[in-house]
């Protein structure tokens, strides 16, 4: 690195000491000598022309010498790009760009957690869109919700990101709430292809991109050679589907261990630093720079080929239903504006909405419905008790409704109470047990929406 810099310096002078020898040898040429010597003048004038004197050379040399030499943690915009890519763009996303050039309109879907809701490279993201097809007039949807990943997806994408309007392009994440959340694979299967299938079956040309964002249990696995489970099935959804996926665990990880820039001084958390979110901007834009590059953008866009499912019970007919289907018996009453009196924390869109409440064991409803599929999505705080349920007339199983985070949070969690049934019309019994988890406080069960697929 230090040889780097003094090569800079040296060659900044001999361009400076070369300049002003070439100045004095020409007052005192010939018209014919200062001929032969033009290949030499032009260099000088050259010089001159890029206003490169001795001061600025060395400038750059003192920048070039900076940023080989000074660390990585200590410069903000170093190591937010790189020649290697860590997507595979597969079927592409022609179609949007075209629908973006052909309309000049578009609707583009930001769907997944705290990740994507909090401001970031999503920001960057539709900023560079609307930078890359001037004149088009976008439609951005906000979809992303702390603490869900794919199998809440999968139901709340109809009324969060479908019901907006025909979709150009999705953008999905679930990698890090999947795995923080304990969903089985068998689950993250059903949730991912919910997504992905729905939003196909709703519109056949949209482009989808499905993201894995980092978490150091992910950098953990890539570390003993291991790809993590949830990208593994989140992959395999997205290549079933013929559909962009874009690896950025991995690539924080290879990045990091290249000695780029490190966890705990340039990208701090999962949640990421401006740093971070800048370095998964600019990968999703080499992704999309990628799927876009010689693209015929007058031809129209034309539906993607829908192949059979992964998994048919997967929930690519996923949605609520409005809490009043349900049948209550005593004990359950329906708050329509609810707000915890308790000072615990609240979720957006979980607080100041109608629920399906009831406190006391004992307390049964049924819910009637038809599909294969059927489960709550509650807010769980620190009352949270444990429900008993059925289906059709079965056996009683039972669900512990008390989150790791319900102590200090009303949390929303979605439980798939029961899956692959025939389909059909069937009826779900749920009442409160009499047990509780001991760090709970009371046997609440508040239910936001019911979910059918």
């Amino acid at each position: 690195d230090h040889a780097a810099f003094v090569f800079l310096l040296s060659k900044s002078y001999l361009v400076v000491s070369s300049r002003r020898g070439v100045t004095d040898t020409r007052r005192h040429l010939s018209k014919s000598q200062e001929d032969q010597m033009s290949p030499m003048m032009n260099q000088a004038r050259g010089v001159r022309a890029w206003k490169l004197s001795g001061i600025p050379l060395f400038c750059i040399a003192i920048v070039a010498w900076a940023t080989v030499c000074i660390p990585a943690s200590a410069q903000p915009g170093r190591g937010v790009s790189t020649d290697i890519s860590y997507h595979v763009s597969r079927g592409g996303l022609a179609n949007c760009a075209r629908v973006f050039t052909r309309t000049k309109a578009g609707r583009v879907a930001f769907l997944g957690g705290s990740i994507t809701e909090n401001p970031g490279w999503r920001d960057s993201v539709s900023a560079y869109l609307r930078q890359r097809f001037p004149g088009t007039s976008f439609e951005f949807i906000a979809a992303g919700i702390a603490s869900t990943g794919s199998t809440p997806g999968a139901f709340r994408l109809q009324r969060d990101v479908l019901g907006k309007g025909k979709v150009d392009l999705l953008f999905e994440e679930a990698a890090v709430n999947d795995a923080t959340n304990g969903f089985p694979p068998e689950e993250q299967i059903r949730g991912m292809e919910g997504i992905v299938r729905h939003a196909r079956l709703a519109n056949p040309a949209m482009d989808i991109v499905v993201m894995c964002f980092v978490d150091p249990e992910k950098m953990a696995s890539y570390r003993k050679g291991i790809v993590p489970a949830e990208i593994r099935m989140h992959d395999s959804v997205a290549a079933h589907y013929d559909v962009p996926m874009l690896d950025l665990a991995r690539e924080v990880t290879a990045r990091i261990d290249r000695g780029e820039f490190t966890w705990e001084g340039d990208f701090k958390d999962l949640h990421p630093s401006p740093f971070g979110q800048e370095l998964y901007y600019r990968s999703i834009r080499r992704l999309l720079e990628a799927c876009w590059h010689g693209i015929d953008l007058h031809v129209p866009p034309a539906g993607y080929p829908l192949p059979e499912p992964l998994d048919r019970d997967s929930y690519f007919h996923g949605d609520y239903a409005d809490i009043r289907i349900a049948s209550r018996g005593e004990g359950w009453s329906i708050v329509e504006c609810w707000r915890p009196q308790d000072g615990t924390e609240t979720r957006k869109g979980f607080v100041d909405v109608p629920v399906l409440e009831a406190l006391k064991p004992g307390a049964e409803l049924t819910v009637p419905f038809a599909g294969n599929a059927v489960g709550i999505c509650v807010a769980a705080g620190k009352d949270a008790g444990v429900i008993e349920f059925a289906v059709d007339g079965g056996a009683f199983r039972k669900q512990n409704l008390f989150t790791p985070w319900s102590a200090g949070l009303h949390l929303p969690w979605y439980y798939v109470l029961e899956s692959a049934l025939p389909q059909g019309s069937h009826v779900l019994r749920l009442r409160i047990s009499a047990d509780r988890d001991p760090r709970s406080t009371g046997h609440a069960c508040r239910i936001v929406h019911i979910l059918v697929n």
